[in-house]
């Protein structure tokens, strides 16, 4: 048989987790790869519930982590560290949900014992999967990086409230940011707000990194729509994702339609068909733990994301703070 995968897990990214599992162990490039073993959840109720739906079997999780290859951890992000923990000590390979870990601490101790188990550790930044961003890589790009402006708003939804929206919805625009920057975050300056819950459900933060590039990233889940957009300016144009329209638009010397506000400039634009992310990237994971190549993102660059956000949550409570408002929120 092939790679025998679990899940630990049964909440809102448990379901869809083992759903997408049931599904590519079924079918596709995966079919006879993988061997979906089933779930376990702290609540037995919740994970009854998602495996009738998904028709697999419930497993206590010390016996599921036994019987695994690997796990899938999409458990709160509390439990992270505990469940990677035992399931990298017991030889598994792991993938688990973003943030990686509550603390920078926690996410240091993982990937050292993945390094000194020989196991791959991939954290869920689904968003590197996604078909718009490989739409923009695949281009001929705009050069190194100057200043880039990420922006992800959605309306209030009662999920994720353990945590602020800088873990909850920014860290995606946080590690997508890092990864295109090409150096370290040397300065981060930031504000925030809660709205609905008791944490922070809005948040703007400006980040500087090595050789110079900057960002700045909304994150709102309390606004009135949906928005989710980057924009890239580099040393060779200027690169406009529109993620919901589907739609890359590329503004580049001499190449593309002739631009009248820029003659020297051209426009392309270029357009993508969504695939199904969570798929793409579970199919990662499995590619990484048959075949020993390094995981798309590991677990040195769930430590970055995380580091980046909780340095933002720390400079949200101290602008708070300075306002005389409660810090806590954060």
């Amino acid at each position: 048989m092939g790679l025998k995968l679990g899940i630990l897990g049964a909440g809102h990214f448990g379901r869809f987790h083992t759903l997408k599992a049931v599904k590519s162990s079924q079918a596709g490039a995966a079919a006879g790869q993988v061997e979906f073993l089933g779930l376990a959840d702290a609540s037995p109720e919740r994970a009854a519930q998602v495996a009738a739906e998904a028709g697999t079997r419930v497993w206590q999780t010390a016996e599921l982590i036994a019987a695994a290859d690997a796990l899938i951890i999409a458990a709160p992000t509390a439990f992270h560290f505990e469940l990677a923990e035992a399931a990298l000590k017991a030889g598994k390979h792991v993938f688990v949900e973003k943030p990686i870990a509550a603390t920078l601490e926690q996410a240091d101790a993982l990937v050292a014992l993945a390094a000194q188990v020989g196991r791959t550790l991939q954290v869920g930044h689904v968003e590197r999967f996604g078909a718009g961003f490989a739409t923009l890589l695949s281009s001929a790009g705009v050069g190194r990086p100057l200043y880039m402006e990420a922006v992800r708003i959605a309306p209030f939804r009662p999920r994720g409230l353990d945590v602020s929206v800088v873990l909850d919805l920014m860290i995606h625009d946080l590690d997508l940011v890092i990864s295109l920057a090409g150096g370290a975050v040397e300065d981060v300056q930031a504000v925030g707000t809660a709205v609905e819950s008791d944490r922070v459900d809005i948040a703007n933060a400006r980040l500087r990194f090595a050789g110079g590039a900057q960002a700045t990233i909304t994150a709102s889940r309390a606004s009135l729509k949906m928005e989710r957009r980057l924009r890239v300016f580099g040393t060779e144009g200027y690169a406009s994702i529109d993620f919901l329209a589907r739609e890359l638009k590329l503004v580049r010397k001499g190449q593309g339609a002739s631009l009248e506000q820029l003659p020297s400039h051209g426009l392309e634009t270029l357009s993508w068909t969504d695939h199904d992310n969570l798929e793409a990237e579970q199919a990662a994971f499995v590619h990484s733990c048959l075949t020993g190549s390094p995981a798309v993102v590991d677990g040195r660059a769930g430590r970055a994301a995380l580091d980046a956000a909780l340095r933002v949550e720390a400079a949200i409570g101290a602008s708070l703070a300075a306002a005389g408002l409660p810090s806590g929120a954060v």
